[in-house]
């Protein structure tokens, strides 16, 4: 796999910053997709053969899915979707 197949630091900013809420469903299923695909990504190729920058953006994405909470794969649909709680 290359970097190339990877989602980019641009794309990850502006789904932040765009309200759940500005989404069609079809964007969000969309993001959830890709984002997976991307942490796979991010989970089957070493660190060693990663540009710097990716890999130091891997290691910080590892930390902070280290950190949430455990979610059930339906709560984690329902916030891809925007129809979690808040």
């Amino acid at each position: 796999m290359t970097e190339d197949s990877r989602k980019g630091l641009g794309d990850k900013v502006q789904e932040k910053v765009t309200p759940q809420e500005s989404k069609s469903t079809t964007d969000k299923v969309k993001e959830g997709v890709t984002n997976t695909a991307d942490k796979a990504q991010r989970d089957v190729v070493p660190d060693d053969q990663k540009s710097s920058g990716q890999a130091a953006a891997d290691k910080a994405s590892r930390t902070t899915d280290a950190h949430k909470d455990d979610k059930s794969m339906m709560d984690k649909a329902k916030d891809t979707l925007g129809m979690g709680n808040k």
